[in-house]
């Protein structure tokens, strides 16, 4: 990380293609206050495209985290702007991007982030029910879509009563039940062994894919970036580095489900 200096006047901005849903434009990230500030993020441009997968790699304090954070609206920017299908997301309420959230936008986490006491229909039904969808109805579709990633029969397991690979699918079940347009994943299969990990990271890649939705990953796992169709390399708050790459498609030793 940098100490932070102010941004000199960017040139106009070009238009965005319309393949690209979700727009970064010289996006900023200051922590702290005068006179002491860490730069977090120096001017980051960056589009995503419908249905692409990037993922997002760089050393610790590079800034990978709170680009992800900002893309998905769950912090602001302190300069520079993030569009969603062309909308500000600063130019909406608070109330507004939790909608968004939970509509637009899935989530899957290193550590899965699933209630214990609820059951795993429960736990990926909640970003329905939190949208106002009648229980009966949330945990209807969340089972559908547990049955759709081989979990049928786990429904009403809670989290302590499955194994991290299971729980890691339920964490991306909730993510898609909302048929969101991206799903951000933060190192999702950090806390899980070799094979077990990349057997999530094909679900979640597989799925994402099936259903059109783009796939932001942030990794520190080159096996875990090679899943996706674009990598940008972060430093210093910074892309440094942009690459496309066609995904591993075979795994020596055939991952099982744990």
């Amino acid at each position: 990380m940098n100490t932070y200096h102010v941004p000199t006047a960017a040139p106009p901005a070009p238009p965005v293609p319309a393949s690209v849903i979700l727009q970064a434009r010289a996006l900023t990230k200051t922590y702290g206050q005068p006179p002491i500030q860490t730069l977090a993020l120096d001017g980051v441009e960056l589009g995503i495209q419908a249905g692409e997968s990037l993922a997002i790699m760089g050393p610790s304090g590079s800034g990978k985290t709170t680009l992800l954070h900002l893309l998905s609206g769950v912090l602001a920017p302190t300069a520079g702007s993030v569009a969603w299908c062309g909308r500000d997301l600063q130019s909406l309420s608070d109330a507004e991007r939790t909608r968004l959230r939970r509509s637009d936008f899935g989530f899957v986490f290193q550590s899965g982030q699933l209630l214990p006491e609820l059951p795993a229909e429960e736990n990926a039904a909640l970003p329905l029910m939190l949208g106002g969808m009648a229980r009966p109805q949330a945990v209807a579709a969340a089972r559908e879509q547990l049955r759709a990633l081989g979990l049928a029969g786990l429904e009403t397991r809670r989290p302590g009563e499955m194994s991290g690979g299971q729980a890691q699918r339920v964490a991306i079940a909730r993510a898609l039940v909302g048929q969101p347009g991206v799903i951000f994943a933060d190192e999702p299969t950090g806390a899980l062994d070799h094979a077990t990990g990349w057997d999530v990271m094909r679900v979640l890649h597989d799925c994402a894919a099936a259903t059109g939705a783009a796939l932001v990953v942030v990794t520190h796992n080159p096996e875990v970036a090679h899943w996706c169709s674009r990598t940008v390399s972060m430093a210093d708050g910074r892309i440094v580095a942009t690459a496309s790459q066609q995904r591993a498609v075979a795994q020596p030793t055939p991952a099982v489900l744990r």
